[in-house]
C-alpha cells in the first residue's frame, strides 16, 4: 500500500477533516505523526474523529504519540498534574474538555496507546524523529523522538517528522533525508498531506489551508 502521512493537527478538525478527504482508504495506510491536541480550537472532536477511523480501519491507521499528547497524559495520569503543559497548549484542552468529562475519561486510554514510531524497510515515522543522541527512543528526554530539535540521524531509510513546524510547505532535508511536514496549521498556515510510495518515493504533497473557525487566539 501507499502511505498518506499527516502533520501536527493541533485541534484543527475542519481542517483535519478536508484533508482526509484526500486520503484513499482502499489503496493507502494513513499515519498522522501526532500532536492531534492542544492550540487549536476542537481538540474533543479532533481526537474524536482519529480514533472512530482508528477503530473502523484499525489495520490501515496509525496515530503516533506527539510530545503534546505526552505532556496530555503525563497531566491527568497518577503522577501529575503537570503545570508546564498549560503553558505550551494544555490550558485549552483542559478547557474544552471540561464540558465534556465522559469523552475525556474515553480518550485518555486510546491515547495512552499510540505508537511512537511507525516505519518499513524504507521509511520511518516518529513525531520528531530520530538523532544520533543516546536518548534518541526516550520519549521524555529533549533529544528523544517526541521532542528533538535540530539536525536527525541520517538513515538508509527516509524519516518523516512533525514537531518543527516550516513556513507552510513541507521541508526536505537532503543532509539527514529527513521530510518535516509540520506546515503549521494552529498558526494559520497549511495542513499537509504526503502520499509516499511504500520504497518511500513522494507521489504527492497535499496543502489544506487552515480554516479560521479552527483557529484558537
Amino acid at each position: 500500500m501507499n502511505l498518506f502521512i499527516i502533520g501536527d493537527v493541533h485541534g484543527c478538525f475542519h481542517t483535519f477533516g478536508e484533508l482526509l478527504t484526500h486520503w484513499q482508504p482502499d489503496t493507502e495506510h494513513l499515519i498522522q505523526v501526532g500532536d492531534l491536541v492542544d492550540r487549536g480550537a476542537h481538540v474533543p472532536e479532533t481526537v474524536e474523529l482519529a480514533q472512530q477511523l482508528n477503530a473502523r480501519h484499525p489495520d490501515t491507521t496509525t496515530f503516533l504519540m506527539g510530545n503534546h499528547e505526552h505532556g496530555m497524559l503525563r497531566y491527568f495520569g497518577p503522577e501529575g498534574p503537570y503545570p508546564s503543559w498549560l503553558q505550551w497548549g494544555g490550558r485549552s484542552t483542559v478547557e474544552q474538555y471540561q464540558a465534556r468529562p465522559k469523552l475525556l475519561a474515553q480518550h485518555l486510554p486510546w491515547l495512552a496507546e499510540r505508537p511512537l514510531q511507525w516505519q518499513n524497510g524504507n521509511v520511518l515515522v516518529s513525531h520528531a524523529g530520530l538523532s544520533e543522541s543516546p536518548y534518541a527512543l526516550d520519549p521524555g528526554h529533549p533529544d528523544g523522538l517526541l521532542w528533538r530539535r535540530g539536525p536527525l540521524l541520517k538513515l538508509p531509510q527516509l524519516q518523516v517528522v512533525g514537531h518543527t513546524p516550516t513556513d507552510g510547505k513541507p521541508r526536505f532535508d537532503a543532509r539527514t533525508n529527513a521530510l518535516y511536514i509540520d506546515t503549521g496549521a494552529f498558526l494559520g498556515r497549511n495542513l499537509a498531506g504526503v502520499r509516499l510510495s511504500p520504497t518511500g518515493q513522494v507521489l504527492k504533497k497535499v496543502l489544506v489551508r487552515t480554516h479560521p473557525e479552527d483557529l484558537s487566539y
